[in-house]
This record gives structure tokens, sequence and C-alpha cells, in this order.
């Protein structure tokens, strides 16, 4: 990927900042975007450490003057946009569909799927531009593939996430274009540990149910999913899109 440029939003911590660091070591130059200033430094000074190069762009992925800017500057970075990753995204609270309140169900609307189209339609409009083609990873989740308890507005985007992905890829294949979903299982991350750190008393517990669920009996890391990420963006795959990649352990196997 040498004298390429990738694009990755929620890249301060989590999938997002594994894919940053995936596609520095494969050669791109990286624009890390999160609206965690701090964490999108810390991944640049990472890249920079292992002699890779990139830039942080502060992005509110839900907001599409933001987008469309941090996408312009990326390309004035690197003069080009090959790739793009975007893993922004929240969980949300745990609670069923009755008891789930409007203003939580609509924040994670908001970035969960709002926040992926707007912004792979404007990746989609550089890579356009360029006629170069390129390649887009939007991150689903293994409950894009079946539900999740306790998480109807999560659940609902991360379908939605692959319905998109879906549809862009058959919209841009014949322009050299290839869009993809990641759908990760139960993945070693922030919110993960969040999710412990809010429910001490059921952490045990809880990391015992995770690890049952999973047919290869542990958790993924995000560097497992970065690796699919890039392979997918890569020449490897080249006659893959529209697809969406369960990288969960065997859960949606059963």
């Amino acid at each position: 990927m040498r004298g390429t440029a990738a694009f990755i939003t929620g890249a301060a911590s989590g999938i997002g900042r594994a894919a940053a660091l995936g596609f520095a070591a494969a050669g791109a130059g990286v624009a890390v975007t999160d609206v965690d200033e701090a964490g999108g430094l810390e991944t640049v000074a990472r890249i920079e450490a292992a002699g890779g190069e990139a830039i942080f762009v502060a992005l509110d992925a839900t907001r599409e003057a933001d987008v469309e800017d941090a996408v312009g500057r990326a390309v004035q970075r690197f003069g080009r946009l090959d790739f793009a990753c975007n893993a922004a995204g929240i969980q949300g609270p745990l609670a069923t569909a009755a008891d789930y309140a409007h203003e939580d169900w609509c924040r994670v609307i908001d970035l969960n799927l709002t926040g992926v189209w707007l912004c792979m339609k404007h990746e989609i409009r550089q890579m356009l531009a360029a006629g170069r083609g390129g390649a887009i990873v939007n991150i689903s989740s293994n409950f894009g593939l079946v539900g999740g308890a306790l998480m109807p507005a999560y659940s609902a985007t991360k379908h939605a996430v692959i319905g998109l992905t879906k549809t862009a890829a058959l919209d841009h294949a014949a322009q050299g274009i290839r869009i993809n979903a990641l759908c990760p299982g139960a993945t070693e991350t922030p919110i993960v540990a969040k999710i412990l750190e809010e429910n001490p008393a059921q952490a045990s517990d809880l990391i015992g149910q995770i690890v049952a669920s999973l047919p290869m009996g542990r958790m993924g890391t995000a560097e497992e999913a970065a690796a699919a990420v890039v392979w997918l963006c890569s020449e490897g795959a080249g006659f893959v899109t529209g697809a969406a990649l369960a990288a969960d352990g065997g859960y949606t196997a059963r």
C-alpha cells in the first residue's frame, strides 16, 4: 500500500486505532479522525514512532460540513484517497425496545448509521473525482447479522449499515470502488471495558457469559479485526464487494 492514503474514523481507540496502525504498517499515509483529540493524537504518535505518516483531523461524523472538510483535508495532505474505514460508533445504553429512551435512540442512529453514510458519501465523491477507484470498509457488528438483546438501537443501526454497504457497493462497482462491511463479534475494546466498568459486581459473570457464547472460547482483538479491514482493502480482496464479513469467533455460524 505504499504511496496510498487511508481515511479512518473512530481512530482514537479500539478497532479504528488498530486499523489506522494497520494501514500505516502496510505503507499508507493515514488520516486519523475522531472527536477524541487526545486519543487521536496518540494514534498519530504511534504511527510516526513506527516510521509511518499520519495526520489528525478532529471530526464529529454526524456533521456533514465537518465530514466534507475532514475528507478534503486528508486529500489535500496526501494528494489522494484510496481507502477508508468508517469505524466511529457507540453502543448506547442497555435496555429493551419498550424501555429505550427516544433521545438515546436518536443519538445512536445519528452516529452509527447517519455518520457512516455521511463519511462514505464524501469518501466516494473524492474517489470518483480522482478516477482511480478505491475501497471502503464500514464497521458493522455480529449484531448486524443477528439480534442483540437489550441493544435495539445498536443492533438496528448495525443491520442498516450492512444494507447501506450492499447498496453502495452495487451503485459503484462499475467505477472500481469496492465497499464491504466487517462484522466483529465480542472484541477487547474500550466499549467492552466500559460495560464491565459500569457493572463491576457482574464483571466476572459478564466476561464468562461472553466467552461462553463464542465457539472459539475467547474474545477477539482489535488487531484481528483491523487485519480483516486491511485485507478487504487489499488487492487480495480485489473481487470482493458488497460482503458482510463476520469476524466473530464463530458466533453467527450456529
